[in-house]
Formats: C-alpha cells, sequence, structure tokens
C-alpha cells in the first residue's frame, strides 16, 4: 500500500509513486488509491491461492486429492470471507464520506449540468442561491443553455462557465443533473464519479487539494458524440478564484456571458 502513499514536497502533495494512475488532487484521493490497491493486492492473492490449489489436486495422485485437511480448507474459505467483508466494509465507509454524510455547512456550492455533448457548471454568485431556471427556456445559441429566468433576481449575478473553476482547500458540493440522458461525470485526477440522471439532482462532495488543471470525463455512453463530452477543472489559489469571478460576473454585466 505504501505505493500509493502521496509524498510531501514544500507542503503541496504531488502524483502517487504508481506510473499509470493518474494524478491525485483531492484531499481524501489517497485513501481512494490505497482502498483500490488493497483490493486489487488481495484478489491477486485469492487468484494465486485458488490456483496453486487446483495444481496441488491435478499433480497429486486421485487417490490423495482427498487427503487435504479439513480444517485447511475451512481456514482458506474464513480467510476469503473475512477478505471480502473487509473490502466491503471499507469501500462503504468511503462511499458513504463522499456521497450519505452531508458536505459541512461552509463548503461551496456548485451546480454541474449535462447536456449533450457538453459539461455546464454554475456558480450562484455573491448571493450564493441559484437562479431559476426552466427548460422552455434553454437556449445555448443564445446564451442560457441552462435556462436561466431572466425574471428571477437570483439568477443575475450566477456564472456559468464550461470551465469548472475551483479553489484549492475548500469543500465543494456538487449538484448534478442532466437536460436530456444520462451522463456519467467523472475527474480521474480527483478521484470523483457520479451519474447525471434526468429529473434528480445528485449530490456528491469532496475537496480539491492541489492546483493544477484536470480533465473531466464522461463515464457514460450518452451518445454517439460521447467521446467529445470533456471539459476542465482548474484548481487555483482562493484569490484567482475570486478575480475569476469577479471577471465572470463583470462579463455578463457587460451582456457578452459566455
Amino acid at each position: 500500500m505504501m505505493a500509493f502513499a502521496c509524498l510531501m514536497l514544500d507542503g503541496a502533495r504531488v502524483a502517487p509513486l504508481v506510473p499509470w494512475m493518474p494524478p491525485d488532487g483531492a484531499l481524501r484521493g489517497v485513501i481512494v488509491d490505497r482502498l483500490m490497491f488493497g483490493n486489487l493486492l488481495a484478489l491477486c492473492i485469492a487468484a494465486l491461492i485458488a490456483h496453486l490449489w487446483v495444481a496441488f489436486a491435478i499433480l497429486r495422485r486421485r487417490s490423495a486429492t482427498n487427503s487435504f485437511p479439513a480444517v485447511g480448507r475451512w481456514l482458506l474459505v474464513t480467510a476469503f470471507v473475512a477478505m471480502y467483508v473487509w473490502m466491503a466494509v471499507t469501500a462503504q465507509r468511503l462511499w458513504a464520506a463522499n456521497r450519505f454524510s452531508g458536505p459541512s455547512l461552509t463548503a461551496m456550492q456548485v451546480e454541474v449540468v449535462g447536456e449533450q455533448f457538453q459539461w455546464y457548471f454554475r456558480h450562484p454568485g455573491k448571493d450564493a442561491v441559484f437562479g431559476v431556471t426552466r427548460p422552455q427556456l434553454v437556449n445555448a445559441s443564445a446564451g442560457n443553455p441552462l435556462g436561466l429566468d431572466p425574471r428571477d433576481p437570483h439568477g443575475a449575478d450566477d456564472v456559468v462557465s464550461s470551465v469548472l473553476v475551483l479553489p484549492a482547500g475548500r469543500e465543494v458540493d456538487l449538484q448534478l443533473r442532466s437536460l436530456d440522458v444520462i451522463h456519467g461525470f467523472f475527474i480521474p485526477g480527483m478521484r470523483l464519479k457520479e451519474n447525471t440522471v434526468p429529473g434528480l439532482v445528485l449530490h456528491v462532495h469532496f475537496t480539491p487539494a492541489l492546483p493544477g488543471t484536470y480533465p473531466i470525463l464522461c463515464s457514460q455512453v450518452c451518445g454517439l458524440g460521447h467521446q467529445r463530452m470533456q471539459a476542465r477543472l482548474m484548481v487555483v489559489s482562493p484569490a484567482e478564484f475570486n478575480a475569476w469571478i469577479v471577471g465572470r460576473e463583470r462579463t455578463r454585466a457587460g451582456g457578452s456571458d459566455q
């Protein structure tokens, strides 16, 4: 499991030591890596023991195949059961920490909307309240891809972007929804994946820790343009994030929201 431990360099976490894993930029990402490594290690050991057991039975004389002690067989079965119980419990606890346990009261609220074949991200602005959206107002070509109601004052400062920009070190509560079909919101570098389902608002929370740019993918085959449904997560410093929000609000106030 030490292969998945993160190094510390000048107070910042760097990528895992395993070369085929993407960089880990989330606060709890190392826990996911360790759980995955533990599961793979346990499965490899179980597969090795199973093959050795089969080879042992084949190579011995037929009259001696039943001479393997019953106690040994029960010990192996018990060990396998205990291993799978441990895997199930640890995975469930990690899953619950991200999805069943609510975020902190200070968590930043961000809406994620999937539509063939594009991701949209909305920040609520200074009032911290999302504006009302209406399906009949959805018109991406007119600059309103989410259907924001112009009559709702809470939506006046909402910031809509095709790039997800977040400050490092602050917990984020994502509200996920879809305008058409099921999409899979997947950020490998944050060890985060959750579906967007039409008619439902799903939540998942995490804390980006390492500044940088991370790819956002769609893990569900959502149509012929599925491979094009990609976006970027940019984790920046709090000061850079505040400057970005102010710039986007000024751009929208000037009538050129993009």
